[in-house]
């Protein structure tokens, strides 16, 4: 069984889905991504959180992020079960599911815990950069959904700290002041941040969230 840590490359794979076949890296291309399990399909708390998803869709996009879900069930099983989540969450699935009937990919990525379900993947999070590395990990219970607007929040935080020397505190969110990172001296922060910056311990310099106007 595959152990994948924040910083490996995330595993390629081909596989079926419901928007044809997906050679993985390929289909990310440039852009960041999220691959994210499902214990299986027909099942309550899927379905709301594939069509809050959906609803989410304009959200993603705008921050270059592609969405990719999987189950071990068949293609013909999503696409039926696709029409359910259209209709009782009011919206239209509009990115893949992964058909991963022979579990290969949900091997790939550790989807299956035994402890909690030999056979059903648990709700497992991977938010993949452009470069393919792997840049959050969150594994969920079966029985406990995902917060979206939390994801949106990481990404925030995961794309800001990739091209600008900050870190993100508790509780940020977009458009709150941020950490200066330990390796930036003192003396270099005005003209690496020129909106200012506050010291409140040596080691901890806020200073304005430097990617806004």
């Amino acid at each position: 069984m595959a152990t994948i840590r924040l910083g490996d490359e995330a595993p390629n794979f081909s596989a079926k889905s419901t928007e044809g076949t997906i050679d993985f890296h390929d289909w990310l291309g440039d852009s960041w991504g999220i691959l994210f399990s499902h214990p299986a399909d027909y099942t309550p708390v899927c379905t709301t959180e594939l069509g809050t998803v959906a609803k989410y869709k304009q959200e993603f996009d705008k921050r270059n992020v592609k969405v990719v879900a999987l189950s071990v069930d068949g293609v013909d099983s999503h696409n039926d079960w696709i029409k359910d989540i259209n209709e009782t969450q009011g919206t239209v699935v509009n990115f893949p599911i992964i058909a991963d009937e022979d579990r290969n990919v949900s091997e790939l990525y550790d989807m299956i815990h035994p402890n909690a379900d030999s056979k059903l993947t648990v709700r497992s999070v991977f938010v993949i950069d452009p470069e393919k590395k792997v840049k959050l990990i969150i594994t969920y219970p079966a029985s406990t959904g995902r917060n979206f607007d939390e994801l949106l929040r990481v990404i925030d935080s995961l794309q800001l700290t990739a091209y600008h020397k900050v870190a993100t505190p508790a509780n940020w969110n977009n458009g709150d002041d941020c950490v200066v990172v330990p390796s930036v001296a003192t003396a270099d922060i005005p003209s690496i941040f020129p909106k200012g910056y506050k010291e409140i311990k040596p080691y901890l310099r806020m200073t304005p969230q430097p990617n806004l106007n």
